[in-house]
C-alpha cells in the first residue's frame, strides 16, 4: 500500500508501535498446527495399523479409536502400553494407549482439529488432478480427484523463504502412480508441508513422497514407497505400511523443520476466535528478527483501520 499523506504515514508509524506494544496485554496463543502429541507420531491410524516387514520408522507408531480393536501387525504391540519396535527409532509403538505424554488418544484428537483448522484456510487455487512437471510457490490449492494426482515429479519452490508453507486440499482422494517423485527447494527449517485429504490415499509403489498426509479415512504406502520428511495420519480408517522408510525429521536445508510440520500456526485469541496463519517470511539463511504473528495480526487490523479513517476524511 503506497501512503502519500505525511500525517498519515505518522499516524500508521504511531500506530504500529502501539499495536506492537499491546500484544502482550492482548495475549493472542499461537500454537503450532499439529499438536504436540500428533507431532510426535510419524504413523497413526484409526483403526489398525497394518505393516509387511521390513519398514523403518523415526517416531512413534500408533492406533486409537473408541470401542475399536487399536490392534497393530508387523510391530512389536502391547494393547495400552508403548512398546520398542526394532523398525521403530526416535519412538515407541501405541496401540491404543490412552495416558502418558504422549499418547494415541490424545494424538487422534489433535488429528481432528488440525484436519478442522487446515480445511478453514478455504480452496486456493484450483489445479488439475493431476500435479505432474508443475512448479509450486507457497499457498493452498484445491486438487480434484483423478485416476491419479501424480505421475511423475511434482517442485515444490519456497522461494528463499526457511517458513514456506503449502496446503494441498485433496477433494476426495490422493493417489499417486509408482515411481513418482516430490521435490522440495529454497526453503528450510520452518517449512511446512500438508495434504488435507477428504477420504483415502495411497502412496504408489517406489514412489518418493514428502510432506504430511491428514486423510480422513485411511492411508496406503505401497511397495517400498517413502516419505522421508513427514506423517502419516489416518482419522477414521487403517494405516496399511510395506517395507516402507518414514520420518518425521528431515535433512539438509529442511534441517530442524520437524518433518515440515511448520509454516503455519493456530492463533486463539482470549475470546476464543481461532485464524490459521502463515508464518513471516525468513531468509532460508536467516535474517533479522521477525515480528510474531500475533503482532503481524493487529497489525493487518490496524492499517485497515487507518484506511478506512482516510477514506472517511477524503469523501
Amino acid at each position: 500500500m503506497k501512503i502519500k499523506s505525511k500525517h498519515a504515514r505518522k499516524t500508521l508509524s504511531v500506530l504500529a508501535v502501539a499495536l506492537v506494544g499491546a500484544v502482550g496485554s492482548w495475549s493472542a496463543v499461537a500454537t503450532p498446527l499439529l499438536g504436540s502429541d500428533l507431532a510426535t507420531f510419524t504413523v497413526l491410524g484409526g483403526s489398525t495399523v497394518t505393516n509387511i516387514p521390513t519398514s523403518s520408522v523415526v517416531g512413534n507408531v500408533g492406533v486409537w479409536s473408541s470401542g475399536g480393536a487399536n490392534a497393530i501387525t508387523g510391530f512389536n504391540s502391547s494393547p495400552g502400553v508403548a512398546v520398542s519396535d526394532p523398525q521403530v527409532t526416535a519412538g515407541l509403538v501405541h496401540a491404543g494407549t490412552t495416558t502418558g505424554t504422549p499418547n494415541a488418544m490424545t494424538a487422534q484428537s489433535e488429528l481432528t482439529t488440525a484436519i478442522i483448522n487446515l480445511g478453514s484456510l478455504g480452496p486456493g487455487t484450483l489445479l488439475g488432478s493431476d500435479l505432474v512437471g508443475l512448479i509450486l510457490f507457497p499457498g493452498v490449492y484445491t486438487v480434484p480427484a483423478g485416476t491419479t494426482n501424480l505421475s511423475g515429479a511434482l517442485t515444490l519452490d519456497g522461494q528463499g523463504n526457511a517458513n514456506a508453507a503449502w496446503v494441498f486440499q485433496m477433494a476426495s482422494t490422493l493417489i499417486t502412480s509408482p515411481n513418482a517423485v516430490v521435490n522440495m527447494i529454497n526453503t528450510g527449517a520452518g517449512a511446512g508441508l500438508y495434504w488435507n485429504v477428504g477420504s483415502s490415499a495411497t502412496i504408489d509403489t517406489n514412489t518418493t513422497f514428502l510432506g504430511n498426509v491428514l486423510a480422513l479415512e485411511s492411508i496406503t504406502m505401497n511397495t517400498t514407497a517413502t516419505d522421508l520428511c513427514g506423517r502419516v495420519l489416518a482419522k477414521t480408517g487403517a494405516v496399511t505400511l510395506d517395507q516402507n522408510d518414514l520420518s518425521r525429521a528431515c535433512s539438509g536445508d529442511l534441517t530442524g523443520s520437524n518433518g515440515l510440520s511448520g509454516g503455519l500456526d493456530v492463533i486463539t485469541t482470549p475470546g476464543g476466535l481461532t485464524q490459521v496463519v502463515f508464518l513471516p517470511n525468513v531468509p532460508v539463511n536467516g535474517g533479522g528478527t521477525v515480528p510474531e504473528p500475533a503482532t503481524l495480526a493487529l497489525l493487518g487490523i490496524g492499517i485497515t483501520g487507518l484506511g478506512y479513517a482516510r477514506r472517511r476524511r477524503q469523501g
